[in-house]
């Protein structure tokens, strides 16, 4: 597989990393949208958010844990900040594995795209 967010994850692609456990991996955005955007991204390879199964909602709850974390750790928690996910290319996907958009630092309008 050529998935680059799973080639972040293992390593082999170096990033600037926020947090990281055995089923996820939290790192600066190369090309942010807002003062602080991250990804959080599952270890394990989703193309889309539509190949979550019944199996993944404690996985998928685990990642919306780590965000308020991370949101707290880093003190944009009061502020306030949105979680983002694109799924397929009308959605605005562009890479291929499932991964949440964590932005802050800014006031966020809406409707958003």
């Amino acid at each position: 597989m050529d998935c680059i967010f799973c080639k972040i994850a293992k390593g082999q692609i170096p990033s600037k990393k926020v947090y990281e456990d055995d089923l996820i991996y939290a790192f600066h955005d190369i090309a942010p949208q807002a003062p602080v955007h991250i990804l959080i991204i599952p270890k394990k390879h989703y193309s889309t958010i539509l190949e979550i199964e019944n199996d993944d909602k404690e996985l998928i709850g685990h990642i919306f844990f780590i965000a308020n974390k991370i949101a707290k750790d880093m003190g944009f928690n009061e502020k306030g900040f949105r979680i983002v996910v694109n799924c397929n290319r009308d959605g605005g996907q562009t890479v291929f594995h499932l991964h949440f958009h964590l932005l802050a630092g800014r006031m966020m309008h809406w409707p958003p795209g």
